[in-house]
């Protein structure tokens, strides 16, 4: 298929006893439904398929145009002739459990009762969030990856996979991440998820049939929040310094005054059209639960030796939330386990966004790769 053309989302449920999915934190989840998308076609060995896994707030639409009018999130990376070619690759994106774009989240029905889950459903791990999509791909015939690839949660999640399931991961190529959330940024986290449950709309979670609606102002503010971490400083100030909104000078009020706050309003003030709260803290948490090396006692070289793949790692001079020493740490234990590891700083002045938007040469050095 084309990445021009519509694309729809598929759906899967996974529903018979042996689908059952034991969770890390010691409940089971069963049925589940995951929403994924697929470009390209699976070869005649089915060696062909790249897994991407998406970041916080994204979903399985990639690339494209979806069949409501939304374009993918890396549609710069993904389809024919671009760094990820679906005219070669065959490529697979799934929206995680725990999520609000047709997966099974706190959202979905819980069977028990009839009613959303709401805060009743499982707290998950990422971990948990790449066991689920195991059962995915032996429902498409693939039994092995030629890739597992994602930037920021994505990139964690790619990580994941790689040392669950060894045998099957030929390629990991991790971008703007690290092996586990540093405390600024559980504490960036934290703050996010207390905006939202500090929402008297939030109703500890059971705000899906109220007639008030979602805690949009306390999702707003995470997102806000959120947002700020992803952009660096030198960005901010280029693209709005001290510029005043609409006035000529300062209000001597609390309400906007500065270009910077006018478009921090209006990003949180958009979310909440699509995206769930109570998956924000969900994803959120789980975030910030993942360590790589957790199996291992916190030794980052012992965890890339359960992994088989080789590694390529992106990382973003600008970006303080995932910096290029966390990631180059990765690379050297990686290294240092006898894996194959690179590591690419780009130069990147945006930040830790740039890995959505900053098509070289990352482009041309995931196409390299995918090639060797």
């Amino acid at each position: 298929m084309s990445a021009l053309e519509s694309q729809k989302t598929l759906f899967h449920t996974f529903d018979s006893p042996g689908d059952a999915l034991a969770l890390d934190g010691g409940r089971t989840l069963s049925p589940y439904t995951l929403a994924y998308q697929t470009w390209g076609k699976l070869n005649a060995d089915r060696s062909n398929a790249i897994l991407i896994f998406h970041a916080l707030s994204g979903d399985s639409h990639v690339t494209g145009v979806h069949e409501d009018g939304r374009t993918g999130w890396w549609d710069f990376m993904v389809g024919p002739g671009r760094a990820f070619d679906t005219e070669k690759w065959f490529v697979i994106c799934a929206n995680v459990i725990g999520g609000c774009k047709g997966s099974t989240g706190p959202g979905s029905i819980n069977p028990a009762t009839g009613k959303p889950f709401a805060t009743d459903f499982p707290v998950i791990t990422l971990n948990d969030m790449a066991r689920a999509q195991r059962p995915l791909l032996r429902e498409l015939g693939i039994e092995r990856l030629h890739a597992v690839t994602g930037g920021r949660m994505g990139g964690m999640l790619s990580l994941a996979f790689a040392q669950l399931y060894p045998d099957m991961t030929e390629r990991a190529i991790v971008l703007a991440t690290a092996a586990a959330n540093h405390a600024q940024a559980i504490a960036w986290n934290k703050i996010g998820r207390r905006a939202i449950m500090n929402d008297p709309l939030w109703r500890e979670g059971h705000y899906y049939n109220e007639p008030e609606g979602p805690p949009k102002r306390g999702l707003a503010v995470a997102r806000m929040i959120g947002h700020v971490t992803y952009i660096s400083e030198g960005a901010m100030d280029r693209k709005f310094g001290r510029n005043l909104q609409a006035a000529e000078k300062e209000s001597f009020s609390f309400d906007v005054d500065y270009s910077v706050e006018s478009y921090l309003a209006y990003q949180g003030s958009i979310f909440h059209e699509r995206f769930d709260a109570n998956s924000y803290l969900y994803i959120t948490r789980a975030i910030d639960y993942f360590d790589f090396a957790a199996g291992t006692g916190g030794d980052l070289t012992a965890a890339f030796a359960r992994t088989r793949a080789r590694f390529q790692f992106f990382s973003y001079d600008a970006d303080w939330l995932y910096s290029p020493d966390r990631v180059e740490a990765m690379a050297l234990a990686a290294r240092a386990a006898g894996r194959e590891a690179v590591h690419h700083k780009i130069h990147a002045p945006l930040g830790h966004d740039a890995f959505l938007v900053q098509k070289e040469p990352q482009s041309g050095l995931i196409r390299d790769f995918l090639a060797e």
